[in-house]
């Protein structure tokens, strides 16, 4: 082929110039979509990063009202653990246990023996002060050591749904909830909590010296030949037949609540199920095996080889004087005052007991009602249907 007219086209200025002017346009097209290419590629990786971020953001189980804060301040837990005003606190090992009751100042000799045994142990200990008197135990050296709480004619349970949450004691291990009508004599703190474990009981009691304790429910009578046992054989005052059968309280999965302990996991559980206005928490103990986190034949027992004295003393609403004067048809009830009429005694302890009976009612009807309404909800304790 002969290329000589073809190199002497290129070689007219007018046809070069006319080529140029055709090429310039695609090229700049071409360079136009690379760039917006390049641009829409870095585009999409920075959306889709920010995309993942937020994602992972949201998966984040942040507590509520503190969705404004970066995560890394957030302090979702705290401890009991007195802090000094100025420098640093003195290096020692955290406490892994709690130790609380509600006393009064007429069983200081009683709770003096179960604070020492415990404070000895190395547990956090808390005293709620339901009659007022804090200032009645400065005599035992170890008061400044503990931490006291008062407010009058409060029960232990209305303190732990106040002064318990289990945000504030998820550092111990195990918390230890009891009365403050117990002899310690024959109970160690240390060897109880390395049975517990060795057990995996999750919520347990120390088990009652029938000799000398008043003894409700046969469950939480001693047993000599045994370390630890989860069922009872007897129905005690109750008309329930208990045999190896039994699997539900009060033959297995059931203790009392006056010398409760409860892993921490546990606690938080029944942290929620106490109801903030039912005070003496009764019908509270028949429901602690949905606490239990597992099985509760297996995960709650009462510990034989440290027991304990429970006696049944009739502290919180101990009998008064209470004088009732009538003035035409109105009734007016006034406590150590001076009326000019007929003054008669009234035993507050069974006011106590009645108002126990009657939050027992009220807390069963919430259950029945929470479980009717709750249709998410199964019961891991359902009976049979026949």
């Amino acid at each position: 082929m002969n290329m000589k007219p073809f190199v002497s086209l290129l070689k007219d200025q007018k046809i070069r110039r006319s080529c140029i002017c055709a090429v310039f346009p695609a090229v700049t097209f071409l360079c136009l979509i690379l760039l917006l290419g390049s641009g829409f590629t870095e585009n999409h990786k920075e959306k889709s990063l920010l995309w993942k971020v937020r994602r992972s953001c949201q998966n984040q189980c942040r507590p509520d009202g503190s969705e404004t804060l970066p995560e890394g301040i957030i302090a979702k837990t705290s401890n009991l653990e007195r802090r000094p005003l100025w420098g640093y606190p003195k290096k020692r090992k955290p406490s892994k246990y709690l130790f609380a009751a509600a006393v009064g100042i007429k069983q200081k000799e009683t709770v003096n023996e179960m604070v020492q045994k415990f404070l000895s142990s190395d547990f956090v200990v808390m005293l709620f002060h339901y009659d007022g008197n804090v200032d009645g135990w400065r005599s035992f050296n170890w008061s400044n050591s503990v931490i006291h709480i008062s407010a009058l004619n409060q029960t232990k349970w209305w303190f732990a749904k106040r002064f318990l949450h289990p945000d504030i004691v998820a550092e111990y291990s195990y918390i230890f909830l009891w009365d403050e009508d117990i002899g310690v004599e024959n109970f160690n703190p240390e060897r109880y909590i390395s049975i517990v474990k060795d057990e995996g009981l999750e919520i347990s009691q120390p088990a009652l010296d029938v000799g000398k304790s008043e003894v409700h429910h046969q469950i939480t009578a001693r047993g000599r030949r045994s370390r630890v046992h989860r069922r009872t054989y007897k129905a005690g005052d109750t008309n329930t037949r208990c045999d190896y059968t039994s699997t539900a309280p009060p033959c297995t999965g059931w203790i009392e609540v006056m010398a409760p302990v409860f892993s921490h996991t546990a606690w938080r559980c029944v942290w929620y199920m106490i109801q903030n206005d039912l005070i003496h928490a009764w019908g509270l103990d028949i429901q602690l095996g949905y606490c239990a986190q597992g099985d509760r034949t297996q995960n709650i027992g009462v510990v034989d080889a440290e027991y304990i004295v429970h006696y049944g003393l009739p502290t919180l609403g101990e009998p008064e004087k209470k004088k009732n004067l009538t003035v035409g048809e109105e009734n007016i009830t006034t406590l150590g005052k001076e009326v000019p009429s007929q003054t008669s005694t009234l035993n507050f302890r069974v006011e106590v007991r009645r108002q126990s009976y009657n939050e027992y009612k009220v807390f069963k009807r919430r259950w029945k009602r929470a479980v009717e309404e709750d249709t998410c909800w199964a019961d891991p304790y359902a009976k049979p249907e026949k």
